[in-house]
């Protein structure tokens, strides 16, 4: 079994070919993705026509995904006309195998249950902080899509209320707040040269910049809080390049336990483990799954 892998964001298309274990010959493009979702399209399909060879296509992607149909519910300017996009007619009908589709938070999030963070846990929640805040909940190892196929928004949930803003369904939410892109325009208020996550970190030994992550920290720990007061999971794997930073791994773990109440405080707090393979990892499985069916 020979499963092609594609994982879309909005900055780099990474693929790979799975074929039981890790992913292998893995690839990381440019997905200029400022030329929309015809063009992101036409890109996926070179990129899978240098593997040669499979009999499946798992594909991650940003945005809302119809997983049942294949499509992209809603994208935002990040990838221009992507909405709508009906990714699995495009790829069947180009390559004549089966295609899955899903969101890449979610891809993750079955990666991580599979190979990584999640094994072992029947529920579990995954979350991941970067440009924005994004989120996952398996529940009895599947996916727990809601009504619409949207559920895990964990960024919309209102952390700020005095904040909130008509028209602005994020103002005042867990994002913008939460996400790396909210701790570092918080550290460009202190110094215009912390202009990422490596900058911030190397200089964590200064009292004012700790000052800064410690605050951040907090948001991430208001959010985690209310995720596990509702969803009562075994653990929560935490994803996104800045959860790399064992600092802010600790300081979650304590402030989460001494802040949830005590019958919920079993709850395990863990870094994702895949790194940037998690999206790969889960879209080839379910990829592998196409299969079977």
């Amino acid at each position: 079994m020979r499963i092609a892998a594609l994982d879309i964001g909005g900055t780099s298309i990474k693929s790979g070919i799975w074929t039981g274990g890790l992913a292998e010959e893995v690839r990381e493009q440019d997905t200029n993705a400022k030329n929309g979702g015809n063009y992101v399209m036409d890109r996926a399909k070179e990129i899978l026509k240098g593997y040669g060879s499979f009999d499946a296509i798992g594909i991650s992607t940003a945005g809302q995904v119809n997983p049942q149909e294949g499509s992209i519910l809603y994208a935002n300017e990040n990838i221009p006309g992507y909405t709508g996009m009906k990714i699995r007619e495009l790829m069947e009908a180009e390559f004549s195998v089966p295609v899955a589709v899903e969101n890449d938070v979610n891809a993750a999030a079955i990666g991580e249950g599979r190979f990584g963070a999640g094994v072992g846990s029947d529920d579990f929640l995954c979350v991941t902080y970067g440009t924005g805040v994004g989120g996952a909940a398996v529940i009895n190892q599947e996916i727990y899509r809601g009504s619409s196929f949207s559920a895990g928004e964990f960024g919309g949930i209102l952390i700020h209320p005095e904040a909130f803003r008509e028209g602005d369904p994020f103002s005042g939410c867990y994002e913008r707040y939460a996400s790396a892109t909210a701790l570092v325009a918080r550290a460009r208020l202190l110094d215009e040269n912390l202009v990422n996550g490596r900058r911030i970190f190397e200089r964590l030994s200064n009292p004012e910049v700790r000052a800064v992550v410690d605050s951040w920290i907090d948001e991430i720990v208001y959010g985690l809080i209310s995720l596990i007061h509702i969803f009562n999971p075994s653990n929560i794997v935490l994803g996104g390049g800045v959860m790399a930073q064992a600092y802010i791994l600790t300081q979650v773990q304590e402030k989460v336990k001494r802040r949830v109440m005590s019958s919920f405080s079993k709850v395990e707090i863990r870094q994702a483990q895949l790194g940037n393979q998690a999206g790969l990892l889960g879209a080839a499985s379910l990829g592998a799954r196409m299969l079977s069916n």
